[in-house]
């Protein structure tokens, strides 16, 4: 087994990201995979000095608009994208899979249920659905899961729950969808290493000086197969590192 270092980030535009100074960060991390989501952008729109190491994108079809991508100087036995293979979830570039032969990479940005939850009906199709796909590939191999879930899990993850309950990304539904994912074999992994932790959050609000009062939400999350949680050396949010509304999240396993 070899220590390995996952990061994730949602950089809210990656060319606008790469402007404050994402690639610096990257290669200041020495880190083995770099997953992003929000990239807003399409292959080609700009060029990412990150060689030699392997660039996987998944764009929405839609120009602007949410996007994937995984930078690694490791070589996977396959990328898939949309590896749930639904249609409906394969237009928005929300989803990439690595095989890394002894476990799976799945990079995700999650859809958002929007203001007054006016999307919710699909977001349960889609937690269902990857639930499936994710325990699909568990019985396979280990899994590490990781992105912007949109989705604050438990009150002890956002500055303020009294007040958001039953907003997007609080609501008992999405809540409970996760609660469902990790009942049925996984594990959050920031929360195995720190159960009782507060005031760590991954992401604040542009408005009312959120980031500068910390009243963010923990919604970035690295979540593995529950059987390798024991091999878990580190799991941290970078809450210093500006470039996005989003700070990368980190994750060093044994695998």
């Amino acid at each position: 087994m070899i220590n390995t270092k996952f990061i994730s980030w949602n950089v809210n535009g990656l060319r606008a990201c790469m402007q404050k100074g994402f690639v610096d960060f990257v290669k200041s991390q020495d880190a083995d995979f770099v997953c992003v989501q929000e990239t807003k952008m399409q292959p080609g729109q700009a060029e990412i000095p990150l060689t030699p190491w392997n660039i996987y994108l998944n764009s929405a079809e839609k120009k602007g608009y949410s996007g994937t991508g995984v930078f690694t100087p490791h070589t996977p036995q396959s990328v898939v994208l949309n590896g749930m293979n639904i249609d409906e979830h394969s237009h928005e570039g929300r989803m990439i899979t690595l095989d890394m032969g002894n476990y799976y990479l799945v990079n995700v940005y999650t859809p958002n249920a929007k203001d007054g939850l006016l999307r919710i009906d699909y977001r349960m199709q889609w937690e269902d659905d990857l639930r499936n796909y994710l325990i699909k590939l568990d019985s396979e191999k280990p899994v590490i899961y990781c992105g912007d879930l949109n989705v604050a899990h438990n009150e002890i993850d956002l500055k303020n729950p009294s007040t958001n309950r039953g907003n997007a990304g609080f609501s008992d539904e999405e809540r409970g969808k996760m609660t469902e994912l990790l009942d049925s074999g996984f594990v959050d992994t920031f929360r195995y290493l720190h159960p009782d932790e507060t005031g760590r959050y991954s992401w604040w609000s542009y408005r009312f000086n959120a980031r500068k009062n910390n009243a963010g939400w923990r919604i970035d999350y690295f979540i593995v197969s529950d059987r390798i949680k024991d091999r878990i050396t580190n799991a941290d949010i970078l809450s210093d590192v500006q470039g996005s509304d989003h700070c990368p999240v980190v994750l060093e396993i044994d695998i």
